[in-house]
């Protein structure tokens, strides 16, 4: 009795020790100036998208007869070449990007994990052949890739992510492959081998959980790439696609006029805020990446 009392009590250290470390981790997290900017900036953008419509002065949709103002009391940022306010338009223009880069990026990774689970777990001729379909694959730029894909299919949200989230799960599949190589060898792998367990148990159930670091990472990281994507993809006219207000739309539609005139208002909010939500994501990556390497 008191043996197998003492047996079955073993794993609760184990967990305590689990929680511990993820309370530290996330103390760790909290403690670092980078990360608390880059959660408040992409919070603000995230209610903006989810809340904009409900408190912008004006709707963002719609044409004055003031084209191109500039920035005053009645328009904060001035009027674009349709005279649509700038201002409302900058607040709503998250929605569609906030759609799309996050899903796509969570296809990615899931794709991804579940090719490098299988591609690391199983080594030889799987890991060759499919190693070979990688590499052959990021020898093109993604970007004309994608480009080729949304040419034939159509832009929509829809195509858009999964173009983006399929080429995402190519470069996150080597990242998972190297991190699994790194676990299949270790005692608990072979215990679980010698129970007889079933290799998705084993890769699921016992591996999975011990490379997560490297996976939250590559979450993280491929967020500011998809953000990125799509706002470069949209300005190119293959993206997010009129009448959204989407920040890209407006980069596209009145980028031309800084070279007609001082109009630097219809493109330099929208601009900003592309920018300060790719610079947030990269700050909150760069602190997750820090805490999971240490």
């Amino acid at each position: 009795m008191i043996g197998t009392a003492s047996v079955e009590a073993q794993p609760k250290p184990a967990r305590s020790e689990s929680s511990a470390a993820r309370r530290e981790n996330l103390g760790r997290l909290l403690a670092s100036p980078a990360f608390v900017i880059g959660v408040a900036v992409i919070l603000f953008w995230v209610f903006c998208a989810l809340f904009g419509d409900h408190f912008v002065p004006r709707d963002p949709l719609y044409q004055f007869d003031d084209i191109l103002a500039r920035p005053s009391r009645r328009f904060l940022f001035g009027t674009d070449q349709l005279g649509r306010d700038v201002f409302s338009r900058v607040v709503t223009g998250a929605s569609d990007t906030l759609k799309v880069a996050p899903l796509a990026t969570l296809l990615g990774v899931a794709g991804g994990a579940v090719i490098g689970l299988f591609v690391g777990y199983f080594g030889g001729i799987v890991d060759d052949i499919t190693g070979r379909i990688i590499d052959a694959l990021l020898a093109l730029p993604l970007t004309i890739v994608a480009i080729t894909v949304l040419s034939g299919l159509g832009a929509s949200n829809k195509t858009l992510i999964v173009v983006i989230g399929f080429t995402f799960s190519i470069v996150v599949s080597r990242t998972v492959r190297a991190a699994v190589l790194g676990e299949r060898e270790l005692e608990y792998v072979q215990a679980a081998q010698l129970r007889g367990e079933r290799a998705p148990y084993i890769m699921f159930v016992e591996i999975l959980p011990n490379v997560m670091g490297p996976i939250v990472v590559e979450t993280t990281v491929r967020l500011g790439y998809a953000i990125f994507t799509v706002a470069a993809l949209t300005f190119l006219g293959f993206g997010v696609q009129p009448p959204s207000p989407d920040w890209s739309l407006q980069v596209a539609d009145n980028y031309t006029l800084l070279l007609q005139g001082d109009y630097w208002w219809t493109v330099l909010p929208p601009a900003l805020a592309i920018a300060s939500l790719v610079i947030a994501v990269n700050l909150v990556a760069d602190a997750v990446q820090g805490v999971v390497d240490r």
